[in-house]
């Protein structure tokens, strides 16, 4: 479910699930931290790039195996799932994001991970925690209000609704817009453009930036981890999978 290649000293990692348009899975999420690891270890690489497979980057969570019956459990999904996203956003690498097509949920947290987002114009980009009982995760209450602003952070975190390529660009969501499928090709280029600067430089200033994200994804892993045990989220995902409204009851 993940794809790994080189471009030059850039190293290119595909989400590659396109069933379930790029879903993190669990194997998914634990190749890609396995990857971030060798990566941040490999003197060779200097950029990394990380992109979805079939004109999608990524749909979020796979709600189909999101099926956490204790705390326990939520606090361990959460903890494989954070050492990649501390790796992807505080590692010595820059990192740039190609998004096309969907960026939903943790997609755009990936993607907000990175320090540069490259958007095709077909691309998508939604929070819909709401619509499941669940919060936004991921590093996006530290990540998003950053980019767009603290008001267009609680408009997209609460009302879930969809921001196109465009209006991304215009507050800040994405860095770059470019027509539909050239995505990889321009966010390679900024990598070569990343790859000629002075590698120590870029990791101090991404480590300084990342200031704040240990404190959001802390909360972030307790709350989710007992929103996954109420009423609501139960609803929510059941709802999702049979294509259905969800009535929620507060529970």
């Amino acid at each position: 479910m993940l794809r790994e290649e080189r471009d030059g000293s850039t190293a290119i990692l595909t989400l590659d699930n396109p069933a379930r348009r790029n879903a993190l899975s669990a194997p998914m999420r634990r190749s890609l931290g396995a990857a971030l690891e060798r990566i941040q270890a490999d003197p060779a690489v200097s950029v990394i790039v990380l992109t979805g497979a079939n004109g999608a980057f990524c749909s979020g969570g796979d709600l189909a195996g999101m099926d956490v019956g204790s705390l326990a459990a939520g606090r361990e999904r959460f903890r494989e799932s954070y050492a990649m996203v501390r790796l992807l956003a505080k590692g010595a690498k820059p990192a740039i994001a190609a998004v096309e097509g969907w960026c939903a949920g943790a997609g755009v947290g990936l993607a907000l991970c990175c320090d540069s987002v490259v958007a095709a114009q077909g691309a998508r980009f939604m929070l819909p925690f709401v619509k499941v009982g669940l919060i936004p995760d991921f590093g996006l209450f530290h990540t998003l209000p950053l980019r767009v602003g603290a008001g267009r952070a609680r408009q997209m975190m609460l009302y879930g609704e969809a921001v196109d390529a465009i209006r991304a660009e215009q507050i800040g969501l994405a860095d770059q817009l470019v027509p539909t499928g050239t995505a990889l090709a321009a966010a390679l280029e900024r990598a070569g453009q990343l790859a000629a600067l002075a590698p120590q430089s870029l990791a101090f200033i991404r480590h300084r930036l990342a200031e704040g994200l240990d404190a959001a994804l802390d909360w972030e892993r307790e709350t989710q981890s007992a929103l996954y045990l109420t009423g609501d989220h139960v609803e929510g995902r059941t709802a999702f999978l049979e294509k259905r409204p969800p009535c929620f009851k507060g529970s």
